[in-house]
């Protein structure tokens, strides 16, 4: 049996159904849970001092592409919009292999960890010169955060009127078998489990509509769930109605692209009729407000999502559309988007921090995650709001009007995976060098 005692927290933001905010007490953590709250709990474990933190929910990250690390503000892709990013990153991509899946994984997922993070999914979906989607499963096992890794894919190369270059797609019929080989290989459908699987095409322009239907067979008949890019911007839209003859959300309900077991990345331009259709289908939405701006892509409708009832989380979406990964950032985004489009009062800085905690967990399907509250799964952030960002600050717990932006602690099924600000699960310097290695490499090509 491991324990560990957060005590005297300052202020704990439950997440909760009745979203209690109750101020100096203590939360004990044991064999992987939250075991109690409460004031005076005693302590047969280690204890870690929280009077100067407001204690959150580890945040969850509902969209990534951990591999971009790699290729941050690369020259020719920083003004570009979706479609030009995409064909001046696709040739760099081409030339990754296993170490550098591996080694941007761990980048990107320690970068996460800083910033509250305990639970990630990720979007793999080429895969290079041997790279599998065990290179990044490896990584998140190293670093201990708890991970859903999707098994994404392209089929339609430019020689079929497709976006990805040939060198990048893969015959439908292995890209079916090696979905089927990982998720029997790694998925965990438990409660607690801290890897999980789903299956990705990346989106309406690099796959058939077969495969769509396909996939949305398999990861059904397999009890995983079903993730994709859609209506990420006017382009997106554009191409769905010249190719399919209908807009991105009917191409969805047509192929069995919605309900509780889907989510999709962006919808930027989700018109009134495909919110209602997601609400009533249940059919969840990664909001990622930084690459939406990035991009040019627009502001996605979240304020009208919420009212409506879909479930939307926050994704930092991949680092070379970003260019960061930081999820409390990407909160404070979403605040800031949503309050430019409808005014200063469409989202609260409570309700932002929700869609990065318990929203981002209802949407990935982990209803053990994503709050604060005996018999939860025990991912905690512990916010030091005793330094210079909320120096003055009358309420600490609206961490993303004032800060900070990085965790003090986080924990992640009880063990600690930021302590004081620095991982501890790998030597992040030696990482980072050879993550900066490999850039080089990439770069004088």
């Amino acid at each position: 049996m491991t324990e560990t005692l957060i005590r005297n927290a300052r202020t704990v933001l439950t997440m909760d159904d009745d979203a209690t905010e109750p101020g100096g007490i203590d939360i004990l953590l044991r064999d992987g849970v939250i075991a109690a709250m409460g004031e005076g709990l005693p302590a047969t474990g280690e204890v870690v001092e929280a009077r100067h933190c407001v204690v959150t929910p580890g945040l969850v990250n509902t969209h990534h592409h951990l591999y971009q690390t790699l290729t941050r503000a690369v020259p020719g892709g920083q003004d570009a919009l979706l479609f030009g990013w995409l064909k001046t990153l696709y040739p760099i991509w081409a030339r990754f292999g296993p170490e550098e899946i591996y080694t941007s994984a761990q980048v990107g997922l320690a970068e996460l960890a800083l910033s509250g993070c305990s639970l990630t999914s990720d979007h793999l979906y080429l895969y290079p010169n041997g790279a599998r989607l065990d290179d990044a499963i490896a990584a998140a096992e190293d670093i201990g955060l708890r991970f859903h890794a999707t098994r994404g894919s392209m089929s339609i190369g430019a020689s079929k009127g497709g976006l990805p270059p040939d060198s990048l797609v893969e015959r439908e019929e292995a890209i079916l078998t090696d979905c089927i080989r990982v998720i029997d290989a790694f998925h965990d459908p438990s409660e607690g489990a801290m890897i999980r699987v789903g299956v990705a095409p990346c989106s309406p322009f690099s796959v058939s509509r077969d495969l769509m239907r396909e996939a949305a067979l398999l990861a059904r008949d397999k009890g995983v769930m079903l993730h994709t890019h859609l209506a990420e911007n006017a382009e997106d839209v554009a191409y769905s109605l010249a190719n399919f003859g209908c807009t991105p959300g009917q191409y969805a309900e047509d192929l069995g692209w919605t309900g509780p077991d889907v989510w999709h990345a962006h919808c930027v331009k989700l018109d009134a009729q495909e919110i209602d259709l997601f609400a009533r289908s249940r059919t969840g939405v990664a909001h990622c407000p930084c690459s939406n701006c990035r991009l040019g892509s627009g502001i996605a409708p979240v304020a009208a999502m919420l009212e409506a009832g879909v479930p939307v989380g926050l994704g930092v979406d991949g680092s070379a559309s970003n260019d960061m990964g930081n999820l409390i950032a990407e909160a404070r985004q979403a605040l800031l988007l949503q309050r430019v489009a409808q005014g200063a009062d469409a989202m609260s800085a409570r309700a932002a921090l929700r869609l990065a905690t318990r929203g981002g967990a209802e949407v990935l399907g982990r209803h053990d995650c994503g709050q604060v509250a005996v018999g939860m799964r025990a991912d905690l952030a512990l916010w030091d709001v005793s330094s210079i960002e909320s120096a003055g600050s009358w309420d600490p717990a609206a961490l993303l009007l004032a800060g900070p932006q990085k965790v003090r602690h986080l924990f992640v099924e009880g063990r600690q995976v930021v302590r004081d600000g620095q991982i501890t699960t790998l030597d992040l310097p030696t990482v980072v060098a050879r993550q900066n290695r490999l850039a080089r490499t990439l770069s004088e090509f």
